[in-house]
């Protein structure tokens, strides 16, 4: 009986030590990883809120070349629930209390203000941007058409959040409302920002 057991015993510490070495073979013959996002040129922007609202309102938005166009992608927090008109403006300056000192849309190839994706849109036309009842919002979608520093570069602009929903028609801007929250386009990955 004893050896039985001890035969037991020695045949599972056996399969136990394959299964672990047949693991860590596996291991090492694993493919190279795909290259990932963070290899391709990026940059952000870090939000802050409007005049008073500096601290109420902020969050980030990065900008990450993605073939043809650039993957924006946004997490904010402070906005009051619903749509907010979701921009690139003009201008990196910030200083106003209104922020009317980013100045317009950013409109490099002079179209008239639309939805992202239709023919007729200004390159910084980037859509809305929706905040849940704790005022969180999430933005994920590919912009063609910009790039983050190849033709229609977005760094050196500003992001700016309005209070009100686009209605991606109404010209010059989607009748948006007052600007809310924005920040400054700068190169690099959020991760890196000091």
């Amino acid at each position: 009986m004893t050896r039985r057991i001890f035969t037991f015993a020695a045949a599972a510490l056996l399969a136990a030590g394959l299964g672990v070495c047949t693991f860590s073979t596996v291991k090492s013959y694993a493919a190279p990883a795909p290259r990932r996002l963070a290899d391709a040129p990026a940059a952000h922007a870090i939000i802050q809120g409007a005049g008073n609202d500096k601290a109420k309102i902020h969050g980030t938005v990065t900008f990450t070349q993605e073939g043809d166009g650039v993957h924006v992608t946004a997490h904010i927090m402070g906005l009051s629930p619903g749509k907010h008109g979701f921009h690139i403006h003009e201008k990196p300056d910030l200083s106003a209390p209104d922020l009317a000192s980013a100045g317009g849309h950013w409109n490099p190839d002079h179209h008239k203000h639309g939805a992202p994706g239709e023919a007729e849109h200004h390159a910084g036309d980037l859509g809305n941007i929706e905040a849940n009842e704790e005022g969180h919002a999430m933005y994920d979608k590919v912009i063609k058409g910009i790039s983050v520093n190849g033709h229609n570069p977005v760094v050196g602009h500003s992001v700016i959040i309005h209070e009100k929903a686009d209605d991606l028609k109404s010209q010059p801007a989607g009748d948006a409302g007052k600007r809310v929250a924005g920040g400054v386009i700068e190169t690099g990955s959020a991760e890196h920002h000091d």
